[in-house]
């Protein structure tokens, strides 16, 4: 009968128990390898290919412990199965903590022996199958999207749904939670990923020349169009065009805009043709547009079509378990740009960063990261943080009170240090004991 390809490594410094192991295992057709001391069973290890490791606990020297621990994380994937004559509870615990998939204890029938390994060998890859599906359930990264908490698993559930087809998006969030980011994972996870992506912040262009950057011009449209030019628009059709700030878009952007929505086409200043343009339209904004409308400073009818699809960023604050994966993000990045390093950070330093409330989001993160890296030399701890993120202690503010009420503080303090003795107040008061004896009965 042909050898099964599964090799077996058994440890034990009962030579009797190994040549026993042994017998069975041949009998199923398994290759051996046997190992009495954990330093031997080591140098095995390194050298050759094993699919399951045998080993009792109570070794000399260097016991079973060890080098379950050392399997445990130098061959994480290797099942691993504890044959003992000391079967107490503690020694289970400690065992199956460290990874064990089965544990048997002397006396054994073969019958048992060979249970414990069919056990160990569906146990382990049932754990790898578990292994690798935790690993694509719980991505801590989804284009230029750094996360895992519930909160960044919806959004991502969002995208995943959008990103393969040209429906308008409103993202909205708080400033610095990472609005651009989000629509660049919408549009370069999809399959429009190799047309253009135009970013366009309305906030940062001046509202005279928003329109002419958006929808272009002709000559002599207005002063200075000495030439026929193209817009985002014309310059992101067949792609996405993501207008950031669109709350401080101006009425009349806002019906320009209007118009692209409803006919998909886009009319430069100074023209009378309009063009055909195929863009989605993503917009974002931490301005509560709602409000707006009710001041009549943004268009009820351009809201609800830019909202077809709305997506949430959640502030920092709601996902703190996000900032251990960005604090490495920015560590990374920075420890390269200025130190030519990786720069590793103190877990007191973290922990301050896990409990700050950042209300400036992620922008202010790594601009906090950025100044560390710049400040260390190899870790960052403690002291290279702001003192507005660290512990501080406040003080109630002192009562005011009047001057009559503040003497008849002082005198009781002087009484109090005199032992209540007047002579002795009135000398330190600088006044005589009679004046001292009125101001009491007063």
């Amino acid at each position: 009968m042909q050898l099964k390809k599964e090799n077996i490594l058994i440890v034990d410094d009962d030579i009797n128990i190994l040549e026993l192991l042994q017998r069975h295992l041949k009998s199923w057709n398994y290759h051996t390898y046997k190992a009495i001391s954990v330093k031997e069973a080591v140098n095995i290890l390194k050298d050759t290919h094993i699919d399951l490791l045998i080993t009792d606990l109570k070794m000399p020297k260097i016991d079973g412990f060890e080098l379950i621990k050392f399997v445990s994380e130098h061959y994480p994937k290797l099942p691993k199965l504890v044959v003992t004559g000391f079967p107490s509870v503690q020694d289970s615990l400690v065992a199956i903590k460290s990874g064990v998939v089965d544990y048997l204890t002397k006396p054994f029938t073969k019958n048992e022996l060979k249970s414990a390994i069919d056990a160990s060998f569906k146990n382990s890859v049932a754990k790898n199958k578990i292994n690798e599906k935790s690993k694509l359930d719980n991505k801590e990264k989804y284009g230029e999207i750094i996360g895992n908490s519930e909160k960044i698993n919806d959004v991502i559930q969002i995208i995943e749904r959008v990103k393969n087809n040209k429906a308008t998006i409103f993202i909205k969030g708080e400033s610095g939670t990472g609005k651009e980011l989000v629509a660049r994972a919408i549009h370069y996870q999809g399959k429009f990923s190799n047309a253009p992506f135009i970013a366009v912040n309305c906030g940062g262009i001046p509202e005279n020349l928003l329109e002419a950057e958006l929808f272009g011009y002709t000559k002599g449209a207005f002063t200075g169009a000495d030439k026929e030019r193209n817009g985002f628009f014309q310059a992101a059709n067949g792609g996405t065009i993501f207008l950031d700030e669109i709350g401080n878009a101006s009425l009349s952007v806002q019906s320009r805009l209007l118009r692209v929505l409803q006919e998909k086409e886009v009319v430069k200043l100074g023209a009378q043709k309009a063009e055909k343009v195929d863009v989605r339209i993503i917009a974002a904004t931490n301005s509560n547009l709602k409000e707006m409308i009710t001041k009549k400073t943004f268009r009820e009818d351009l809201f609800y079509r830019l909202t077809v699809v709305e997506i949430n960023v959640a502030p920092l604050k709601e996902r703190k378990e996000d900032i251990t994966l960005l604090v490495d993000k920015f560590l990374f990045k920075y420890g390269v740009e200025y130190k030519d390093r990786f720069i590793k950070i103190t877990p007191e330093a973290l922990k301050i960063l896990e409990r700050y409330n950042w209300p400036g989001n992620i922008r202010e993160l790594e601009n906090i990261i950025q100044r560390a890296v710049i400040m260390c030399d190899k870790i960052i701890d403690v002291e290279h943080l702001p003192d507005s993120l660290k512990f501080n202690i406040n003080f109630p503010e002192e009562e005011l009170i009047t001057i009559k009420e503040l003497e008849k503080k002082y005198i009781q303090k002087v009484l109090n240090h005199t032992n209540n003795n007047k002579t002795k107040a009135a000398t330190i008061l600088g006044i005589t004991r009679k004046t001292l004896t009125q101001k009491l009965e007063k």
